[in-house]
């Protein structure tokens, strides 16, 4: 059966705390908490600065077994660098520690900008450069400039399948051309509720689908109804048994994916300030019945429907 990975988008929050998080737990033990209580979390340190190998071993130290991460890509290479001689910016990013989250790191995620329009030239030789598996992105980050030197992890731990997935903010990416370069390698397009901010697009390009709720209704803010939980929960049933939703809202409506009996699926709740994303992916994990292999504290972790 295709996994389900359901959690949050990064886990320090000062608001978090007293609420999410017990009174008294320390920062340090924050991760351990919140990793047993959804089964995914997408790191987001790393889209703002390179973290460093050490950091990157001690959260896969951090979560339990079959827990799973996603990595948000930097901001450099894609809101700074828009992707033009990004190769040194991509080898450090690998280099930076990525590959010590070992069979834990899920997927890597590449924001672009609002302001960022689809170049299809430019966007096909971005893919192009994306390493398909932890060997090729180790090959990748031995290329790392100078500064990282003697503070670089090179090891491939193993050779496992990388998957990436690109979340756009541009109308001009509505086009047919974009769905196929996606398709054509493999690369997944990004699911986001954004309050009807950006485009709202569920073309499925990949072998997994990738959701990032936002909020519906108040970008970043608002929580989700019972409602608007069972009917992400049923898209999400429909994705993980290899199909589409009847009421897709497609670029290309033409355009039919390889034929899958299942696909993994990832989804991360980013409405964390008004401490409502924990609190919506555990119910939404209740409604997998995900929430009952997670390993809990009696009297702590949050049970489905109680807010703080």
């Amino acid at each position: 059966m295709a996994a389900i990975h359901i959690g949050i988008s990064g886990w320090r929050y000062t608001p978090w705390r007293g609420g999410f998080y017990p009174q008294g737990l320390t920062q340090k033990r924050e991760l351990q908490f919140a990793s047993r209580a959804v089964n995914s979390i997408e790191i987001n340190g790393s889209f703002y600065a390179l973290q460093t190998p050490q950091r990157y071993a001690e959260w896969y130290a951090d979560t339990p077994e079959a827990f799973m991460f996603s990595v948000k890509a930097p901001r450099y290479i894609t809101h700074t660098l828009r992707l033009k001689d990004a190769h040194a910016a991509m080898a450090n990013f690998f280099a930076s520690g990525v590959l010590e989250l070992k069979e834990k790191l899920g997927a890597i995620l590449w924001q672009f900008p609002p302001s960022f329009k689809f170049d299809p030239a430019l966007f096909e030789g971005f893919l192009k450069q994306l390493p398909t598996d932890t060997q090729q992105a180790a090959a990748l980050a031995r290329q790392h400039e100078p500064r990282l030197n003697g503070k670089a992890s090179l090891q491939a731990h193993g050779k496992r399948v990388l998957r990436h997935a690109v979340e756009i903010r541009h109308k001009s990416f509505a086009e047919p051309a974009f769905v196929q370069l996606l398709e054509q390698h493999g690369v997944a397009l990004v699911v986001a509720d954004t309050a009807g901010k950006w485009p709202y697009l569920e073309d499925v390009t990949a072998d997994f689908v990738y959701l990032r709720l936002h909020g519906d209704k108040q970008l970043y803010a608002s929580g989700y109804t019972s409602e608007a939980l069972k009917r992400w929960g049923d898209r999400i049933e429909c994705w993980r048994h290899g199909k589409q939703p009847p009421d897709a809202h497609l670029i290309d409506p033409h355009h039919t994916p390889h034929a899958r009996k299942q696909r993994d699926v990832f989804c991360f709740f980013d409405n964390d300030i008004k401490v409502r994303a924990p609190f919506d992916a555990r119910q939404l994990l209740h409604r997998f019945g995900l929430d009952k292999h997670l390993a809990t504290e009696p009297g702590q972790l949050p049970q489905p429907g109680v807010l703080p």
